[in-house]
């Protein structure tokens, strides 16, 4: 009796592998004493055939001229969002008359969330790889498809993700000003602050620099791991400061006790397997919609943000 008891306590306190929330970074799993499973150790969909993120190989890319440019409603909207520390990265929730569409997406997408991945380091901060460079830094924004009435949502396309790589210059980005000051703020994890106001569309490159694009299958780069996610990797890099860029690493910790710089939180390249990467023509620049054709879709947004 005392032996299966023992068994069943620390069958109570060891932490299972089938558990998605106990997920970490290898930099987190290097760690003495560490109990959170690192990247070869995911469940859910991770070790599926059509995983994120990806190198991309531009040669090996197909041109698929129905990759138009995207329209982005609500993006210049200047509001004080709520920025947090997750205890793996920085997000933004964005709740709030913000959706794409264009692009060849089947379908308006809702802006959910904003976060970032980084290094400490120069060049080792972006998941995706493009000819086998790694950024500085790169910035999701996760969308939702808008699924209205009694229609079925497509188990393949329920997300749709927006990859921007960072590369550090020599200039200041103003428009990312408001984020980095924040972040003293949300030094420990599960904490919050409100921003200044930020508006997206000041974070992301000119729209004339956002016609070249790649497009693929994949899935969430953390657990689940859910293979429904179409995947834009934008070809131009935003660029920050080097000044800007260190803030993330010097002010953000995984850990309350601020041990554990906050660094390197970025999944391990996945295989492409059978999975074509297409890419846009790269012609041309973005257009904004005439206001009519825009109107519609607004009022999505709206009361699709309105209904949560």
């Amino acid at each position: 009796m005392k032996l299966f008891l023992a068994l069943l306590a620390l069958a109570y306190v060891a932490p299972s592998t089938e558990d998605s929330s106990n997920w970490c970074y290898e930099v987190q799993a290097r760690e003495p004493n560490s109990q959170c499973l690192g990247p070869e150790q995911w469940t859910g969909n991770c070790k599926g055939e059509n995983q994120s993120p990806i190198n991309i190989v531009i040669a090996k890319s197909k041109v698929n001229s129905s990759l138009t440019p995207f329209t982005f409603v609500g993006y210049n909207q200047k509001k004080r969002w709520i920025i947090e520390n997750n205890h793996n990265t920085v997000t933004i929730p964005l709740n709030g008359g913000m959706c794409i569409l264009g692009g060849n997406l089947p379908g308006r997408y809702e802006a959910i969330k904003l976060h970032l991945h980084w290094s400490q380091e120069r060049n080792r901060g972006s998941e995706h790889t493009i000819e086998g460079k790694r950024y500085d830094m790169e910035m999701h924004i996760l969308h939702k498809k808008i699924v209205s009435g009694d229609k079925v949502q497509d188990s393949n396309d329920k997300y749709a993700v927006l990859a921007f790589m960072i590369q550090v210059s020599e200039k200041m980005n103003e428009g990312f000003q408001p984020l980095i000051e924040a972040l003293p703020s949300i030094s420990k994890p599960n904490s919050n602050t409100a921003l200044k106001e930020l508006r997206l569309e000041d974070m992301l490159p000119s729209s004339e620099k956002m016609y070249y694009y790649f497009r693929y299958q994949g899935s969430l780069t953390t657990p689940n791991c859910d293979e429904t996610v179409i995947w834009t990797v934008f070809r131009e890099p935003i660029k920050i400061h080097k000044d800007q860029f260190l803030e993330f690493s010097k002010n953000l910790y995984y850990d309350q006790d601020q041990k554990l710089t906050m660094k390197d939180n970025v999944r391990p390249l996945q295989k492409l397997g059978k999975r074509q990467v297409f890419r846009s023509h790269a012609s041309g620049r973005l257009m904004s919609l005439p206001l009519p054709t825009l109107l519609v879709p607004t009022l999505t947004c709206l009361v699709a943000s309105f209904l949560q």
